[in-house]
């Protein structure tokens, strides 16, 4: 049986899809339409679409197309993901989890790839509360693998990086946790392969308690 691994921490840095949110259904339906219109394979579309901004993926995907283009064509996806709730709902234990950050005291932010409204309504549809502090894709000049939104939500938590801990679902985000100096913690089955500090099926595996120090204490049991 796995050891469960303790973290120790003095703030918490959240991902939204995959890790609070499962938003696979819109995501995997709005990116299979994009990709049939461009003559691409949409199940090789959906193998890099997971954690980064829209117009990121179409720039991977289609490298010699102008950013302008993919620039319009994410507003345009933004505004189906946003208009989109059908089969949106919180990962199992995300309810519990927030909970319990509260109750610890513990300061934390949403640091996603989402735009605000598209967060807003994703969290809206699930009925979980928005942390108090969000890094959105307006906030940030450079999407995930890129380090830029984590070391942002750790300075507005005011906190070091290596005084955070991350939850991550997707490659580029676990990628960008480790840029950042900052320890992760996988959630769910695609951040197995990316060699997070902790990792687990879902957050009903995650618990966070008070420390005496007035830090935190996340225990992990892995899965």
């Amino acid at each position: 049986m796995p050891v469960p691994l303790q973290l120790q921490a003095k703030a918490v840095l959240l991902d939204m899809d995959g890790t609070l949110v499962n938003s696979d259904a819109v995501v995997e339906r709005c990116w299979r339409r994009w990709a049939v219109r461009q003559g691409l394979d949409p199940a090789e579309v959906l193998k890099v679409v997971h954690g980064r901004q829209g117009h990121a993926t179409m720039a991977a995907l289609l490298p010699d197309r102008p950013m302008a283009v993919n620039y319009a064509e994410n507003a345009v996806m933004l505004a189906e993901e946003t208009a989109d709730t059908e089969g949106v709902v919180p990962v199992p234990g995300a309810p519990a989890f927030l909970a319990a950050l509260e109750r610890a005291g513990a300061p934390f932010a949403l640091v996603t790839s989402a735009t605000e409204e598209l967060a807003r309504a994703r969290m809206g549809a699930t009925a979980l509360p928005l942390p108090p502090v969000l890094v959105t894709a307006e906030c940030v000049s450079a999407s995930k693998p890129d380090p830029e939104g984590f070391l942002k939500g750790a300075a507005e938590l005011g906190f070091a990086p290596e005084d955070c801990v991350v939850f991550e679902d997707a490659e580029v985000g676990i990628a960008a946790a480790k840029a950042a100096g900052m320890r992760v913690v996988g959630i769910g089955p695609r951040a197995g392969a990316h060699a997070p500090t902790a990792h687990v099926p879902d957050l009903t595996a995650v618990r966070v308690e008070a420390a005496a120090d007035g830090g935190l204490v996340i225990t992990a049991d892995a899965g």
